[in-house]
């Protein structure tokens, strides 16, 4: 790994890259954050650890040759700048050059003006190629979901394309999760993975588990796949039809211990990743990797060099268990507190329950070295008491390490001009086949083909985060508009029953497909006019950044990444059709809801200009991962300059 030399400008000048708490060796004094150093040849070297190397010799990266002889020439100051996140908050200092006095008349020089210059220029441009040096890092991602191989929303979509992204950049990039086997034809998403006939013993549960892992690389990224019988059962990865599997604590504490391991033991590509890597941990079922790294690793010396971010994909699944479960992890019994969740008097059950738990996620926060969330308005969220989930005061005291990156989308899965799943391809440039794909979603879905009516769809999960309930109350006076309606999605059988008889009642304007289908979805992403996402929070949303690819116009209650990712539409702004790529309501209410559809509904009918200008607007925004995988770089970055959190 390659460590990020500092060479000094203009005889004794420093950059120093962003800190979050910048610390200084007994080797570097304290007096350089106030004046030069009289060492005019001081060489830095920092390496991950956070180390600052003595100062080092004459050679050919350093121009000016060491003379103690001869007396300092020239003092240039340093000014220590500070540097704050979105939300004012501390992150990190710089040191940059401050203004040069010279303090003796410089001697009759035998190298004139012009050769000084030459010198100043040659420095500038060892510095600049030394800036533009990538520095690469060994990832390891902890995931439940990773598509196409497992995937049921979000977390899945990210795990499956920013590690592709970071592997793109020049980084090693591995990504553990379970290798789900269903019985069924889904299990050919696993046919390229490759048993490495590595199986190890992991003690947890009162007994050693013994666990194996499948292999395959693919576009650029080593895709690990634990295996174990656990993760070996019909339905989703954490459910089936009877609820949730009452052994997803044992199965994820498996997944935790493995993916330690896996850097360790598992050569890929000939050698292993190494004890020098960083866990990317992915909410609460890899939340336990922090922890391990803490308490059973790092006492005996392993792992000493890594470090560990947390991505808190919804914070509202924490991986809560009984407190008599702590034993079973596998880990040191002094390291319960950790873990240990208490609950309030009013969420206990009964009078001798003593609201202690185990929760993974909590674990996570209190040992992770960074956190990071899917968007900066979630990462404000979770440290408010409505937001939080009773995680916001410890999330509070974590602020300074806290950053929210907005996520990005597969654009080459998710395109107009090329998407394999729609009927007619269309762009930016060319809008003719988007109304071509809304008569066929009409004529698919049994709907009277009317090219001129605007349609409105909903893609997500049937619970009361997406705010089906608003949906629900909303219904009614919606459909006494010439509007049509289109739901798809599966979850609360509450909802699935409601859009089963709201169908039945709205023949002509509601339709409602019960289940999760992918070309389905890319068909009413395609077909429909207005995305509805009325969700009463959203940690960062895809659907309304797949809907502004395909220049289906956004309507989405204010909150989380759906404030970030869409920008209200103004039609009285100063500057018109430049600005705005949808409707946002706030607070969450059925009127308001209603308020803002209508507001598309005219706007769509009445002022087509204006509608073309929205559509364009959202389908030439920057969708890729490559801003978001540029900001993950700079969280591992800053990780790897302090020492280990816990």
């Amino acid at each position: 790994m390659e460590s990020l030399q500092l060479t000094p400008i203009h005889h004794h000048s420093f950059v120093l890259v962003r800190h979050s708490h910048l610390q200084l060796g007994s080797h570097f004094p304290s007096s350089l954050l106030t004046r030069a150093s009289r060492n005019a040849n001081l060489r830095l070297t920092r390496s991950f650890s956070g180390e600052v190397g003595p100062p080092a010799s004459h050679n050919e990266d350093n121009p000016f040759p060491l003379k103690d002889e001869q007396p300092q020439e020239q003092e240039r100051g340093l000014l220590l700048a500070r540097e704050t996140d979105d939300f004012g908050s501390l992150v990190g200092f710089r040191l940059i050059p401050g203004s040069g006095i010279t303090t003796e008349e410089q001697p009759e020089a035998k190298v004139g003006e012009e050769l000084e210059e030459k010198a100043e220029a040659k420095v500038g441009e060892e510095l600049e190629e030394k800036a533009e040096t990538k520095v690469s890092y060994n990832i390891t991602f902890v995931t439940a979901e990773a598509a196409p191989y497992s995937k049921t929303g979000g977390l899945g979509d990210v795990c499956g394309s920013l590690p592709i992204a970071l592997a793109s950049r020049g980084h090693r990039v591995m990504v553990v999760s379970p290798r789900y086997m269903h019985g069924t034809s889904e299990d050919a998403r696993y046919s390229g993975a490759v048993d490495m006939d590595c199986n190890i013993q992991i003690y947890c549960f009162g007994a050693a588990q013994e666990v194996g892992f499948y292999h395959e690389y693919r576009k650029g990224v080593d895709w690990v796949f634990v295996d174990h019988p656990s993760f070996h059962r019909a339905g989703s990865p954490y459910g089936d039809m009877y609820g949730t599997f009452g052994d997803n604590q044992f199965r994820y504490t498996l997944l935790c211990h493995a993916a330690c391991e896996a850097p360790l033991v598992l050569p890929l590509g000939g050698y292993t990743y190494g004890e020098r890597c960083l866990f990317l941990v992915n909410d609460w079922h890899a939340s336990l990797v922090p922890v391990l790294l803490a308490a059973k690793y790092r006492p005996h010396g392993v792992y000493k060099d890594a470090r560990s971010v947390l991505v808190i994909h919804n914070i509202a699944h924490q991986g809560v268990e009984p407190i008599v479960t702590y034993g079973n992890l596998g880990l040191p019994l002094e390291w319960r507190g950790a873990l240990e969740w208490v609950f309030p008097n009013w969420a206990r059950m009964h009078a001798l329950d003593t609201g202690e738990a185990v929760n993974f996620l909590k674990g996570a926060i209190v040992t992770a070295d960074r956190i990071v969330t899917v968007s900066k308005g979630y990462s404000w969220e979770i440290t408010t008491s409505e937001g939080g989930y009773g995680l916001h005061e410890l999330l509070k005291d974590r602020k300074s390490v806290l950053s929210g990156i907005t996520n990005g989308i597969d654009v080459t899965e998710w395109d107009p001009s090329s998407d394999q799943y729609i009927p007619f391809k269309y762009s930016a440039d060319d809008l003719s086949g988007k109304v071509k794909c809304k008569i066929e979603l009409q004529k698919e879905l049994g709907l009277p083909e009317r090219p001129d009516c605007p349609v409105i769809g909903f893609i997500g999960r049937l619970d009361y985060q997406k705010g089906i309930e608003l949906i629900r109350m909303g219904i009614a006076e919606l459909m006494e508009d010439d509007v049509q309606f289109v739901m798809l999605g599966s979850g609360n059988p509450a909802y699935e029953d409601w859009m089963r008889a709201t169908e039945a009642t709205y023949r002509d304007k509601f339709r409602g497909w019960v289940g999760f289908n992918v070309p389905i979805s890319h068909r009413i992403t395609a077909g429909c006019d207005i995305l509805l996402m009325p969700s009463t929070f959203e940690p960062c949303g895809l659907n309304q950044l797949y809907a502004m690819r395909y220049g289906t116009i956004p309507v989405v209650h204010q909150t989380g990444g759906l404030r970030d990712t869409v920008q209200n539409f103004n039609p009285f702004a100063e500057v018109k059709n430049d600005e705005g790529t949808g409707w946002t309501f706030s607070p969450l209410t059925k009127e308001n809801m209603l308020v803002a559809l209508r507001y598309a509904i005219q706007t769509y009918r009445e002022y087509k200009s204006s509608w073309e200008g929205l559509m364009r607007r959202g389908m030439t925004r920057d969708y890729t991962w490559v801003n978001a995988a540029t900001q993950y770089e700079q969280v591992i970055e800053w990780a790897f300059m302090d020492p280990p959190y816990c």
